[in-house]
């Protein structure tokens, strides 16, 4: 689908010259970029609960790498809200 949108940017004035064809095109991007930030976000979550228990031990650096984790994971969630409300409000728009 990416790939769709990037041709039609890429070969046509579609984008823009259509508010529905760029509303849509953008829904694509942040669809996909918020798919991407899920992944992330499971894959910190993965790994931060494969340290935790060695953490319980006392293992510093481990216990520094769940700290670097967590901040990681608070920014992404906070970059999704940003997105999904930039998805909202181009939502909206195609409702129009």
């Amino acid at each position: 689908m990416i790939r769709l949108c990037a041709k039609i940017v890429a070969d046509t004035d579609l984008y823009e010259t259509d508010k529905e064809v760029q509303n849509l095109i953008d829904w694509v991007c942040l669809s996909e970029q918020i798919k991407e930030n899920n992944n992330t976000i499971r894959n910190l979550t993965g790994e931060y609960k494969k340290i935790e228990p060695d953490c319980r031990e006392g293992v510093r650096a481990q216990l520094e790498r769940m700290k670097e984790l967590c901040k990681e994971r608070s920014n992404l969630y906070e970059k999704q809200n940003d997105l999904k409300g930039q998805k909202q409000k181009i939502e909206r728009a195609l409702e129009r």
